[in-house]
Protein backbone atom coordinates (compact mmCIF):
# COMPACT_ATOMS: atom_id res chain seq x y z
CA UNK A 1 0.00 0.00 0.00
CA UNK A 2 1.43 3.50 -0.29
CA UNK A 3 2.44 5.74 2.50
CA UNK A 4 -1.17 7.75 2.30
CA UNK A 5 -2.84 5.06 1.81
CA UNK A 6 -5.80 3.99 4.53
CA UNK A 7 -8.99 1.95 4.80
CA UNK A 8 -12.28 3.73 4.31
CA UNK A 9 -15.21 1.13 6.17
CA UNK A 10 -18.63 1.91 4.93
CA UNK A 11 -17.51 4.40 1.77
CA UNK A 12 -20.70 4.00 -0.05
CA UNK A 13 -22.59 5.80 2.97
CA UNK A 14 -23.09 9.19 2.52
CA UNK A 15 -20.63 10.18 4.77
CA UNK A 16 -18.32 7.86 3.49
CA UNK A 17 -18.40 9.11 0.38
CA UNK A 18 -18.32 12.21 1.36
CA UNK A 19 -14.63 11.57 2.44
CA UNK A 20 -13.47 9.58 0.02
CA UNK A 21 -14.45 12.60 -2.57
CA UNK A 22 -12.24 15.03 -0.56
CA UNK A 23 -9.48 12.48 -0.24
CA UNK A 24 -7.42 13.77 -2.87
CA UNK A 25 -7.61 17.74 -1.38
CA UNK A 26 -5.68 15.66 1.62
CA UNK A 27 -2.92 13.89 -0.58
CA UNK A 28 -4.83 10.89 0.73
CA UNK A 29 -6.32 7.25 -1.07
CA UNK A 30 -8.30 5.71 0.53
CA UNK A 31 -9.30 2.07 -0.07
CA UNK A 32 -12.76 2.14 -0.08
CA UNK A 33 -14.20 -1.21 2.01
CA UNK A 34 -17.64 -1.74 3.41
CA UNK A 35 -19.97 -5.12 3.06
CA UNK A 36 -21.86 -4.35 -0.52
CA UNK A 37 -19.38 -5.48 -3.37
CA UNK A 38 -21.27 -3.95 -6.00
CA UNK A 39 -22.02 -0.57 -4.04
CA UNK A 40 -18.57 -0.31 -3.39
CA UNK A 41 -17.45 -1.28 -7.25
CA UNK A 42 -19.71 1.30 -8.67
CA UNK A 43 -17.99 4.61 -6.20
CA UNK A 44 -14.66 2.79 -7.04
CA UNK A 45 -15.83 3.18 -10.62
CA UNK A 46 -16.48 6.97 -10.43
CA UNK A 47 -13.63 8.22 -8.07
CA UNK A 48 -10.69 5.54 -9.52
CA UNK A 49 -9.88 4.32 -6.13
CA UNK A 50 -9.09 0.76 -5.09
CA UNK A 51 -11.23 -1.41 -3.01
CA UNK A 52 -12.30 -4.53 -1.06
CA UNK A 53 -15.46 -6.06 0.37
CA UNK A 54 -15.60 -7.35 4.08
CA UNK A 55 -17.91 -8.01 6.68
CA UNK A 56 -16.86 -6.81 10.13
CA UNK A 57 -17.94 -10.16 11.62
CA UNK A 58 -14.88 -12.23 9.16
CA UNK A 59 -12.39 -11.48 11.63
CA UNK A 60 -9.47 -13.08 9.36
CA UNK A 61 -10.40 -11.19 6.27
CA UNK A 62 -10.40 -7.91 7.91
CA UNK A 63 -7.53 -8.81 10.10
CA UNK A 64 -5.39 -9.45 6.31
CA UNK A 65 -6.67 -5.70 5.14
CA UNK A 66 -5.89 -4.05 8.31
CA UNK A 67 -2.52 -5.48 7.97
CA UNK A 68 -2.09 -3.17 4.89
CA UNK A 69 -2.87 0.48 6.16
CA UNK A 70 -1.60 2.23 9.01
CA UNK A 71 -5.28 4.30 9.89
CA UNK A 72 -9.19 2.99 9.42
CA UNK A 73 -11.61 5.07 9.53
CA UNK A 74 -14.76 3.55 10.45
CA UNK A 75 -18.06 5.36 8.95
CA UNK A 76 -20.01 2.69 9.26
CA UNK A 77 -22.73 2.63 12.14
CA UNK A 78 -24.77 2.24 13.95
CA UNK A 79 -21.79 1.86 16.30
CA UNK A 80 -23.57 -0.29 18.97
CA UNK A 81 -23.04 -2.76 16.22
CA UNK A 82 -19.79 -2.16 14.63
CA UNK A 83 -17.19 -0.49 16.41
CA UNK A 84 -16.27 -3.59 18.57
CA UNK A 85 -15.58 -5.60 15.67
CA UNK A 86 -13.15 -3.06 13.72
CA UNK A 87 -11.81 -1.86 17.70
CA UNK A 88 -10.67 -5.47 18.38
CA UNK A 89 -9.51 -6.20 15.05
CA UNK A 90 -7.28 -2.80 15.12
CA UNK A 91 -5.47 -3.34 17.97
CA UNK A 92 -4.47 -7.13 16.43
CA UNK A 93 -3.02 -5.63 13.80
CA UNK A 94 -1.66 -2.06 15.08
CA UNK A 95 -4.02 -0.37 12.92
CA UNK A 96 -4.81 3.28 14.11
CA UNK A 97 -8.97 3.66 14.74
CA UNK A 98 -10.96 6.55 14.29
CA UNK A 99 -14.55 7.08 13.40
CA UNK A 100 -17.54 9.37 13.35
CA UNK A 101 -19.65 8.27 16.39
CA UNK A 102 -21.33 10.72 18.24
CA UNK A 103 -23.01 8.66 20.95
CA UNK A 104 -21.90 9.04 24.48
CA UNK A 105 -22.17 5.77 25.34
CA UNK A 106 -19.75 4.15 22.48
CA UNK A 107 -17.45 6.83 23.48
CA UNK A 108 -17.61 5.76 27.26
CA UNK A 109 -17.77 2.31 25.72
CA UNK A 110 -14.34 2.62 23.40
CA UNK A 111 -12.44 4.13 26.16
CA UNK A 112 -12.65 0.47 27.97
CA UNK A 113 -10.18 -0.31 25.23
CA UNK A 114 -7.86 2.17 26.49
CA UNK A 115 -4.97 -0.03 28.10
CA UNK A 116 -4.85 -1.92 25.37
CA UNK A 117 -4.73 0.96 22.97
CA UNK A 118 -1.59 1.71 25.18
CA UNK A 119 -0.10 -1.38 25.06
CA UNK A 120 -0.51 -2.26 21.30
CA UNK A 121 0.73 0.94 19.89
CA UNK A 122 -2.46 2.36 18.85
CA UNK A 123 -4.88 5.36 18.87
CA UNK A 124 -8.07 5.12 19.65
CA UNK A 125 -9.83 8.55 18.59
CA UNK A 126 -14.09 8.07 17.81
CA UNK A 127 -15.70 11.50 17.31
CA UNK A 128 -13.27 12.53 14.32
CA UNK A 129 -16.13 14.62 12.47
CA UNK A 130 -18.54 17.31 13.77
CA UNK A 131 -19.38 14.92 16.26
CA UNK A 132 -17.71 16.02 18.30
CA UNK A 133 -14.54 18.00 17.04
CA UNK A 134 -15.76 21.70 17.09
CA UNK A 135 -17.43 21.55 20.23
CA UNK A 136 -14.26 19.14 21.98
CA UNK A 137 -11.99 21.86 20.82
CA UNK A 138 -14.50 24.72 22.03
CA UNK A 139 -14.11 23.01 25.06
CA UNK A 140 -10.80 22.73 25.50
CA UNK A 141 -10.58 26.42 24.60
CA UNK A 142 -13.03 27.56 26.91
CA UNK A 143 -10.85 25.36 29.98
CA UNK A 144 -7.76 27.05 29.25
CA UNK A 145 -9.46 30.36 29.32
CA UNK A 146 -11.11 29.61 32.78
CA UNK A 147 -9.12 26.92 34.71
CA UNK A 148 -10.86 26.73 38.18
CA UNK A 149 -14.18 26.03 35.43
CA UNK A 150 -17.01 23.37 37.40
CA UNK A 151 -19.46 23.59 34.65
CA UNK A 152 -19.74 23.68 30.77
CA UNK A 153 -22.34 24.05 28.87
CA UNK A 154 -22.06 23.57 24.66
CA UNK A 155 -25.15 24.35 22.10
CA UNK A 156 -25.24 23.94 18.65
CA UNK A 157 -27.10 24.46 15.49
CA UNK A 158 -26.86 23.99 11.71
CA UNK A 159 -28.70 26.43 9.29
CA UNK A 160 -29.49 25.29 5.84
CA UNK A 161 -28.67 22.04 5.99
CA UNK A 162 -30.61 18.37 6.44
CA UNK A 163 -29.94 14.95 7.71
CA UNK A 164 -28.31 12.15 5.87
CA UNK A 165 -29.46 9.03 5.99
CA UNK A 166 -27.34 7.10 8.45
CA UNK A 167 -27.68 9.92 10.61
CA UNK A 168 -31.45 10.37 10.87
CA UNK A 169 -31.68 6.15 11.26
CA UNK A 170 -29.11 6.44 14.19
CA UNK A 171 -31.14 8.89 15.72
CA UNK A 172 -34.50 6.82 15.05
CA UNK A 173 -32.21 3.95 17.21
CA UNK A 174 -32.69 6.09 19.94
CA UNK A 175 -36.07 7.50 19.85
CA UNK A 176 -37.51 6.67 23.76
CA UNK A 177 -34.13 6.35 25.51
CA UNK A 178 -33.14 8.82 27.99
CA UNK A 179 -31.01 11.73 27.83
CA UNK A 180 -27.62 12.24 29.47
CA UNK A 181 -25.74 14.80 31.54
CA UNK A 182 -22.25 15.16 33.41
CA UNK A 183 -22.88 15.70 36.89
CA UNK A 184 -20.24 15.74 39.50
CA UNK A 185 -18.07 14.01 37.58
CA UNK A 186 -20.35 10.83 36.39
CA UNK A 187 -22.97 10.39 33.50
CA UNK A 188 -26.62 11.09 34.61
CA UNK A 189 -30.28 9.60 32.84
CA UNK A 190 -31.88 12.37 32.43
CA UNK A 191 -34.99 13.03 29.99
CA UNK A 192 -34.19 14.57 26.29
CA UNK A 193 -34.58 18.12 26.82
CA UNK A 194 -34.10 18.62 30.52
CA UNK A 195 -33.25 22.02 30.36
CA UNK A 196 -33.90 24.10 27.70
CA UNK A 197 -32.14 28.20 27.12
CA UNK A 198 -31.94 30.06 24.78
CA UNK A 199 -28.18 31.32 22.89
CA UNK A 200 -26.61 33.96 20.96
CA UNK A 201 -25.08 32.21 18.07
CA UNK A 202 -23.61 35.43 16.28
CA UNK A 203 -25.87 35.15 13.99
CA UNK A 204 -28.90 34.96 15.40
CA UNK A 205 -31.02 34.07 19.00
CA UNK A 206 -32.16 30.61 19.16
CA UNK A 207 -33.99 28.85 22.08
CA UNK A 208 -32.23 25.28 22.64
CA UNK A 209 -32.79 22.22 24.50
CA UNK A 210 -30.19 19.70 26.22
CA UNK A 211 -29.83 16.30 24.61
CA UNK A 212 -27.29 13.18 24.87
CA UNK A 213 -24.46 14.95 22.57
CA UNK A 214 -20.92 13.25 22.50
CA UNK A 215 -19.50 16.08 24.82
CA UNK A 216 -21.13 14.74 27.82
CA UNK A 217 -18.77 11.73 27.64
CA UNK A 218 -15.37 13.38 25.81
CA UNK A 219 -15.47 16.81 26.87
CA UNK A 220 -14.89 15.56 30.66
CA UNK A 221 -11.98 13.73 29.36
CA UNK A 222 -10.49 16.83 27.12
CA UNK A 223 -10.90 19.06 30.55
CA UNK A 224 -11.85 18.13 33.43
CA UNK A 225 -14.96 19.79 34.24
CA UNK A 226 -17.59 18.35 36.29
CA UNK A 227 -20.79 19.32 34.80
CA UNK A 228 -21.41 19.24 31.24
CA UNK A 229 -24.65 19.60 29.40
CA UNK A 230 -25.28 19.81 25.58
CA UNK A 231 -27.89 21.74 23.72
CA UNK A 232 -28.79 21.92 20.18
CA UNK A 233 -31.69 24.32 18.76
CA UNK A 234 -35.73 23.29 18.33
CA UNK A 235 -38.89 24.92 18.20
CA UNK A 236 -40.57 25.87 21.60
CA UNK A 237 -43.64 24.13 20.74
CA UNK A 238 -41.65 20.82 20.64
CA UNK A 239 -39.62 21.60 23.66
CA UNK A 240 -42.88 21.56 25.74
CA UNK A 241 -43.80 17.95 23.70
CA UNK A 242 -40.98 16.91 25.27
CA UNK A 243 -42.08 17.67 28.85
CA UNK A 244 -44.72 14.44 28.18
CA UNK A 245 -42.65 12.31 25.96
CA UNK A 246 -41.89 9.92 28.83
CA UNK A 247 -45.98 8.63 28.61
CA UNK A 248 -44.88 7.92 24.81
CA UNK A 249 -41.41 6.11 25.33
CA UNK A 250 -42.88 2.67 25.34
CA UNK A 251 -44.28 3.27 21.99
CA UNK A 252 -41.11 5.16 20.14
CA UNK A 253 -38.62 2.30 21.62
CA UNK A 254 -41.39 -0.76 19.65
CA UNK A 255 -38.95 -2.16 16.58
CA UNK A 256 -42.35 -1.68 14.31
CA UNK A 257 -42.44 2.38 15.07
CA UNK A 258 -38.79 2.09 14.33
CA UNK A 259 -38.95 0.49 11.46
CA UNK A 260 -41.91 2.53 10.06
CA UNK A 261 -40.28 5.71 10.73
CA UNK A 262 -36.48 4.09 9.36
CA UNK A 263 -39.09 3.52 5.90
CA UNK A 264 -39.76 6.88 5.86
CA UNK A 265 -36.22 8.51 6.34
CA UNK A 266 -35.16 6.37 3.33
CA UNK A 267 -37.43 7.36 0.22
CA UNK A 268 -35.93 11.01 1.53
CA UNK A 269 -32.94 12.36 -0.80
CA UNK A 270 -29.26 10.54 1.00
CA UNK A 271 -28.70 13.71 2.90
CA UNK A 272 -27.66 17.48 1.33
CA UNK A 273 -26.35 18.00 -2.06
CA UNK A 274 -23.25 19.85 -2.95
CA UNK A 275 -25.40 22.98 -3.34
CA UNK A 276 -26.88 22.73 0.21
CA UNK A 277 -23.61 22.51 1.62
CA UNK A 278 -22.19 25.07 0.27
CA UNK A 279 -24.72 27.58 1.29
CA UNK A 280 -25.32 25.93 4.99
CA UNK A 281 -23.01 27.09 8.22
CA UNK A 282 -23.00 25.73 11.59
CA UNK A 283 -22.64 27.44 14.74
CA UNK A 284 -21.32 26.38 17.65
CA UNK A 285 -21.46 28.22 21.15
CA UNK A 286 -19.66 27.22 24.42
CA UNK A 287 -19.90 28.83 28.37
CA UNK A 288 -17.74 28.15 31.20
CA UNK A 289 -18.66 29.14 34.72
CA UNK A 290 -16.07 28.80 38.22
CA UNK A 291 -17.63 28.01 41.79
CA UNK A 292 -18.12 32.24 42.04
CA UNK A 293 -20.18 32.47 39.32
CA UNK A 294 -17.98 33.72 36.73
CA UNK A 295 -18.00 32.73 33.35
CA UNK A 296 -16.47 32.94 29.47
CA UNK A 297 -18.04 32.62 26.41
CA UNK A 298 -17.11 31.49 22.97
CA UNK A 299 -18.48 30.96 19.64
CA UNK A 300 -17.46 28.90 16.42
CA UNK A 301 -18.20 29.53 13.27
CA UNK A 302 -18.03 26.66 10.41
CA UNK A 303 -18.86 25.05 7.36
CA UNK A 304 -21.64 22.76 6.82
CA UNK A 305 -21.24 19.54 9.61
CA UNK A 306 -21.17 17.21 7.02
CA UNK A 307 -18.52 19.01 5.21
CA UNK A 308 -16.99 19.74 8.39
CA UNK A 309 -17.09 15.37 8.79
CA UNK A 310 -14.73 15.06 5.89
CA UNK A 311 -12.18 17.65 6.40
CA UNK A 312 -11.44 16.96 10.32
CA UNK A 313 -11.65 13.10 9.31
CA UNK A 314 -9.08 13.80 6.63
CA UNK A 315 -7.00 16.46 8.43
CA UNK A 316 -6.71 14.02 11.23
CA UNK A 317 -5.52 11.04 9.33
CA UNK A 318 -3.19 12.81 7.90
CA UNK A 319 -1.73 13.66 10.80
CA UNK A 320 -1.08 10.29 12.08
CA UNK A 321 -0.25 9.00 8.59
CA UNK A 322 3.11 11.65 9.46
CA UNK A 323 3.21 10.02 12.64
CA UNK A 324 1.79 12.23 14.66
CA UNK A 325 -0.52 10.57 17.28
CA UNK A 326 -0.74 9.37 20.67
CA UNK A 327 -1.52 5.94 22.02
CA UNK A 328 -4.44 4.90 23.62
CA UNK A 329 -7.83 6.19 23.93
CA UNK A 330 -7.77 10.06 22.36
CA UNK A 331 -10.48 12.50 22.14
CA UNK A 332 -9.88 15.24 19.06
CA UNK A 333 -8.76 17.72 21.72
CA UNK A 334 -6.38 15.47 23.73
CA UNK A 335 -4.52 14.54 20.50
CA UNK A 336 -4.56 18.08 18.73
CA UNK A 337 -5.24 20.66 21.01
CA UNK A 338 -8.22 23.47 21.08
CA UNK A 339 -6.71 24.98 18.16
CA UNK A 340 -7.27 21.80 15.45
CA UNK A 341 -10.96 22.70 14.47
CA UNK A 342 -8.84 26.21 13.56
CA UNK A 343 -6.70 24.22 11.09
CA UNK A 344 -10.10 23.27 9.13
CA UNK A 345 -10.89 25.35 6.35
CA UNK A 346 -13.48 28.44 6.70
CA UNK A 347 -13.92 27.94 10.70
CA UNK A 348 -13.82 31.36 12.92
CA UNK A 349 -13.74 31.40 16.20
CA UNK A 350 -14.40 33.95 18.79
CA UNK A 351 -14.54 34.89 22.84
CA UNK A 352 -17.89 36.70 23.46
Amino acid sequence: MQSNSFLLYGAYGYTGELIARYAAQYNLQPVLAGRREAALAALAGKLHLPYIALDLDNAPALQEALHQVKVVVHAAGPYDFTARQMITACLQTGTHYIDLNGDPDIFEMIRQYDAAAQAAGVMLLPGAGFDVVPTDCLALFLKKAMPAATRLQLAFTILGSTLSHGTAINTLQKLGDPGAARINGAIVREPVGQEGMWVDFGVKRMFTCSLPWGDVATAFYSTGIPNIRSYTTMPLAAFWLLKIQSLFNWLLRKPGVRNFLKKQVKRRPAGPDDNMRSRAVSLVWGRVTDAQGHTVTARLRTPEAYDVTAYAVLHITRKILEGHFTAGYQTPATAYGEDLVTELPNVHRELV
